[in-house]
């Protein structure tokens, strides 16, 4: 029997906030399901506050950016830095 997969409106939603606290308007990446494949947005600082809470989003952590960062680099370079040495 072959496991059942989530409902499009069911999978997490992620945001990785790219720009200063204090800027005008947040610069972010915004993923569903998968925390490396996103598009990058932006939206000034209220829209985001109703962007996040509409999409009930998962902020990322650092060990999390840090995943996204390193399998990135591992498409873009074939590997990834630390194994490069």
């Amino acid at each position: 029997m072959s496991q059942s997969q989530p409902r499009f409106d069911q999978l997490p939603r992620y945001v990785r906030v790219r720009s200063e606290p204090d800027a005008a308007f947040v610069e972010f990446d915004f993923a569903i399901g998968y925390p490396d494949l996103f598009v990058e947005l932006v939206l000034p600082q209220s829209a985001f506050a109703g962007f996040c809470e509409s999409n009930r989003v998962q902020h990322m952590d650092a060990a999390m950016a840090a995943a996204v960062d390193a399998d990135m680099e591992k498409w873009r370079y074939g590997e990834s830095r630390d194994q490069a040495d």
